[in-house]
């Protein structure tokens, strides 16, 4: 069965998992969007901004908690739990690593605090809230590899899991490459509708969108990490990143202001991920690359190099919208065209009614 197949089959399954991530990476910015909105029209002082954005993450956990409440009452029990020890050590070091994770995506704007004004660090702000967009999918499909992932590697079926470990990246890098041309091409009419100020973040937003599609490159690299004998590196290499970022920072900062902030992230970024996928090759002889992720990042590069120049004459939001149609309109004839993934090849015939 092809791996998307395999996908919406779980997915059929696991409506709570999508709910979950909606609630997770969606309702909050669209709640905030909404806020700031407000704000900008004066219907709300900053005072009740901020109040309003507390309100918004506290919906969120409530609405939450009653939608597990009605999937499934909690129980409790005070019954001796076997293995409690390697239990509580893996969960130790998983949460420290993903503590890690968290750090990294905030260290950066607290030096910015440092060593800049504090209105510049709200640009770039804005550029990596823009960027971040492009790891919404992956961080969704994560979600649904776990017990596929942590299945295949409990009956060491090493074909099954290079096979997803693939076919995730592939899926990933498409998508992910499709949200990075909508990002960059429309970048420049984006920033024309918002105050001049903010457009200091334009290459900020370049190199953060690049470092997350590196990221969606990785496929399910992280997943098998975590739930193979080797969970523990991933502290190590969370280290490894968290020192590296920092000292990039002390160095780029001062000299490049937030540009060298994103340019110190995007290298410890690319560092970490490249140790991992070289990790992964090291010990289960497995590699997300194929000659399709080449074409791919080929076919990324070639609209860049014809689309970001290249604007209808009409007002920035239009353009926005015509310039995005024409966009995922001529990457999906072209992703389909080149048989670059067999899983979205068979999504777009399902769909889209094309032989």
């Amino acid at each position: 069965m092809a791996y998307f197949e395999v996908f919406f089959a779980w997915s059929k399954t696991q409506l709570q998992t999508v709910f979950g991530n909606f609630m997770k990476e969606v309702f909050h910015r669209i709640g905030i969007m909404l806020l700031l909105f407000s704000v900008y029209l004066e219907w709300l002082s900053v005072d009740v901004f901020i109040a309003s954005v507390v309100g918004v993450y506290g919906l969120r956990m409530l609405i939450m908690m009653f939608y597990a409440f009605s999937i499934r009452l909690p129980v409790f029990k005070f019954n001796r739990i076997d293995r409690l020890s390697p239990i509580l050590k893996y969960s130790f070091l998983i949460i420290i690593a993903g503590s890690i994770a968290t750090v990294i995506l905030d260290i950066d704007s607290f030096m910015l605090g440092m060593y800049i004004p504090i209105e510049e660090v709200a640009y770039y702000g804005v550029a990596i809230y823009i960027a971040t967009v492009i790891v919404v999918p992956s961080r969704a499909m994560q979600q649904i590899l776990q017990p596929l992932t942590a299945q295949y590697l409990n009956e060491k079926n090493k074909v099954a899991l290079e096979d997803l470990y693939v076919r995730s990246s592939q899926t990933l890098f498409i998508i992910g490459g499709l949200i990075f041309l909508l990002i960059v091409l429309n970048i420049n009419s984006l920033y024309e509708t918002i105050p001049p100020q903010f457009s200091g973040g334009l290459i900020v937003v370049f190199l953060i969108s690049m470092a997350k599609l590196y990221d969606c490159l990785m496929g399910c690299n992280n997943v098998v990490l975590f739930n193979s004998d080797y969970y523990r590196v991933v502290l190590i290499f969370g280290v490894i990143l968290t020192i590296l970022t920092i000292g990039l920072n002390m160095i780029f900062i001062p000299r490049y202001g937030i540009n060298g902030s994103a340019l110190a992230t995007f290298i410890a970024i690319a560092v970490y991920n490249t140790i991992k996928i070289y990790f992964v090759k090291r010990k289960f002889d497995m590699m997300p690359f194929t000659i399709n992720t080449g074409k791919v990042a080929l076919l990324i590069l070639v609209m860049i190099g014809v689309f970001y120049f290249w604007d209808f004459p009409f007002h920035p939001l239009v353009n926005i919208v015509l310039k995005s149609g024409l966009i995922t309109l001529i990457y999906v004839i072209f992703i389909y065209r080149l048989k670059v993934s067999d899983d979205i090849s068979v999504l777009l015939r399902k769909y889209l009614k094309v032989k």
